[in-house]
């Protein structure tokens, strides 16, 4: 009787997963780093880039993660491993050398920064370092540099976050990440103030002021969709200035956003009933915005009589 050839193990004595990782298509990340350098932020950051996002999982599950997500509808995944894996973490060397035989590239982003800065953060948090234990701050954040002097020098990136802000940080990460910045989302929705406000408005335009097609028995029955209603609407006293001024106005606001890690913006422009006069308004300011560049999209909340 022949012998069982013993499973491949990992140096922690964790089995080496036995997949087939032909056909996978994956771009792989992992993050990891000094506890408080912001790990956390630059994963948020990933993840609004469209990236598949796990934090803190255990290195020896790396590979099926990136087998299943490589055969699915996503192929970028970004994965936090660090030292609150306690004893998983000593496998994380072992787990990309295994991955890069298994044919898949890995790219290890190391997030640094000062003991100074870490002593501020964790202070300002009030919370623990995860290897303090009864000992002081800067003991548990001695342990973890020592920790992580392998696994920073396989880092094929460092970043130093000590003078980073958290909209810097983002920046910085979606460059590592080879991406451009995602253009900010304009919403523009019409609504009847009958009905209330738009719960998620940023900015509310009251365009009651304007002509009301309401009154007018040949329109009444359409909408601000329909050109004779457009047309009426647009020409009322002070029309053509409102949208212009409030273009101008709402467009200094949407190029300091992007500034200010804001990712979309709802304009909520409302009548009475809001099926004439502000969808006619709201259209034209979806267009007036939309030729200086933006990303807008146009919807009608109370259009349809209810």
């Amino acid at each position: 009787m022949m012998d069982e050839v013993p499973p491949v193990t990992f140096p922690s004595g964790i089995p080496r997963p036995a997949l087939d990782m032909t056909g996978v298509d994956a771009e792989v990340m992992v993050l990891t780093g000094m506890s408080g350098a912001g790990r956390t932020r630059a994963a948020a950051a990933l993840a609004d880039l469209g990236w598949y996002v796990v934090d803190n999982l255990p290195p020896q599950l790396l590979a099926g993660l990136v087998e299943m997500v490589g055969r699915g509808r996503h192929h970028r995944l970004a994965a936090v491993v660090d030292v609150r894996g306690g004893d998983f973490f000593q496998d994380v060397i072992a787990v990309l050398d295994d991955l890069e035989e298994r044919g898949i590239t890995v790219r290890l982003v190391f997030l640094d920064a000062s003991d100074a800065a870490l002593v501020h953060r964790f202070e300002e948090a009030r919370r623990p370092h995860p290897l303090q234990g009864d000992g002081t701050l800067l003991e548990g954040i001695a342990r973890e540099r020592a920790a992580l002097t392998a696994v920073r020098e396989r880092s094929t990136e460092v970043v130093d976050t000590s003078r980073l802000n958290v909209h810097q940080l983002r920046d910085v990460m979606t460059e590592v990440a080879g991406e451009t910045e995602r253009p900010l989302q304009v919403n523009v929705q019409s609504f009847g103030f009958k009905n209330g406000s738009p719960h998620d408005a940023d900015f509310v335009a009251d365009v009651r002021f304007l002509q009301n097609p309401h009154w007018e028995p040949e329109l009444r029955p359409l909408t601000g969709l329909d050109a004779p209603v457009r047309d009426y609407v647009l020409a009322s006293d002070g029309a053509r200035e409102f949208v212009d001024g409030y273009a101008d106005v709402i467009a200094g606001v949407l190029d300091r956003y992007r500034a200010h890690d804001k990712h979309s913006v709802t304009i909520g422009v409302g009548c009475t009933g809001g099926k004439h006069r502000s969808v006619a308004v709201a259209e034209e300011l979806g267009r007036v915005l939309g030729e200086r560049g933006y990303q807008v999209r146009v919807t009608h909340r109370d259009r349809d009589p209810r």
